[in-house]
């Protein structure tokens, strides 16, 4: 039998190569969606090799999301795969891909908040809505990488979290229209991967985490999993913060 297939967005680095490193060791084939991170992507290929002694099944296909052209050339890749074709169906889609640069509210401008729309809200729409009937196949999985952002203030980052709110809101509503062929759930990971300018307010957020430490890019992979092998579970949210929500 063929690999099941996962895609996973912004899939090289960070959070992102964790989730497709732990699809990969499951034996999946994995799509890696990758902007700017094609030789980590690259680099994590070869190191899955090194480690396990074969080779990974998986491709990595760049692409711009800004772009409309990039994306429909993505969706295209994505539908000729001869391992989507040989699998059936698109058996889980990650929507990781994310980034945000902190302003002050009064400096954030249109554009700034149409892109994060565009990253966060447009983007996994639309690619949820090209993969519809390879996720119906194989009774696929959908998740969004969301945050703990939602009902709490943020100074400089008003256009990210609101369109991560924006995104939240966007997988609960599939959840209900896509069921009971797909399910549909989000992770919001805590305190994970500091930028180097949030240092300070990082330190100052593990400090209040009751597991006592920040969290690591294998324990939100880890939650992935579960929801992707847990059968009766969609329209979930699974908090990956080792507990800082009750805290803050």
């Amino acid at each position: 039998m063929a690999s099941p297939v996962a895609i996973i967005t912004g899939g090289g680095k960070r959070i992102g190569a964790a989730i497709s490193t732990a699809f990969l060791e499951m034996g999946w084939h994995v799509i890696i969606h990758v902007n700017n991170s094609l030789q980590e992507a690259q680099q994590l290929l070869v190191d899955f090799e090194q480690k396990n002694g074969n080779e990974p099944s998986a491709e990595i296909i760049k692409c711009d999301f800004q772009d409309d052209g990039q994306l429909q050339r993505f969706i295209s890749q994505v539908n000729d795969s001869k391992h989507v074709v040989d699998a059936g169906g698109i058996s889980a889609i990650i929507h990781n891909a994310s980034f945000y640069i902190p302003k002050d509210v009064e400096q954030i401008s249109l554009s700034d908040i149409r892109l994060m729309n565009r990253i966060h809200i447009e983007i996994p729409f639309l690619i949820t809505q090209a993969f519809i009937a390879n996720l119906k196949a194989v009774k696929g999985s959908v998740i969004g990488i969301i945050d703990t952002s939602l009902g709490r203030s943020w100074s400089g980052l008003s256009h990210y979290t609101s369109s991560k709110a924006g995104m939240r809101q966007l997988m609960m509503n599939l959840a209900g229209e896509l069921a009971p062929e797909i399910r549909v759930n989000c992770i919001a990971p805590g305190a994970i991967l500091a930028a180097d300018w949030e240092a300070p307010h990082y330190a100052s957020i593990i400090e209040k985490v009751p597991l006592g430490r920040e969290g690591n890019p294998q324990d939100v992979a880890k939650a992935i999993l579960f929801l992707v092998n847990s059968p009766h579970l969609s329209g979930q949210v699974i908090t990956v913060d080792g507990g800082w929500s009750i805290n803050s």
